[in-house]
């Protein structure tokens, strides 16, 4: 989480998750810089054992999930993940498809029912 410090010297903390994921103005909250930080935290999160690590995305058609897309692969890459892309998919589609492909984690991007100018970054593990 990341943290603050103001000139009084308090630390303060900023809470990104909500009880579904990361949502929020998309270049607002939800920033290319946040993207790659989510994807390489979440990354070495998931890299457990020896085998080669994978992470499957998937995205709703708002114009800004093709801009948190490209950070997340970039923070998944940097951190050693093979990414697989889905394209536009619903969001059961990538729990079923990270469980189906035993893949080590999943993300959609979506915000839901939320404006179009929203958006948003989930996170599935491995069992979907």
């Amino acid at each position: 989480m990341p943290t603050a410090r103001p000139r009084s010297g308090v630390v303060l903390s900023r809470k990104y998750f909500g009880t579904d994921g990361i949502r929020g103005r998309a270049n607002g909250l939800i920033t290319p810089e946040l993207a790659l930080k989510v994807g390489q935290a979440a990354g070495l999160v998931f890299l457990n054992g020896d085998h080669r690590h994978r992470v499957l995305i998937g995205k709703d058609t708002r114009l800004s999930g093709y801009m948190i897309e490209t950070a997340l692969v970039a923070g998944f890459t940097a951190v050693g993940m093979d990414v697989l892309l889905t394209g536009p998919i619903p969001t059961p589609g990538v729990a079923m498809l990270v469980r189906s492909m035993r893949a080590d984690l999943g993300v959609m991007i979506s915000a839901s029912h939320n404006p179009f100018d929203d958006n948003g970054i989930k996170l599935f593990g491995p069992d979907g």
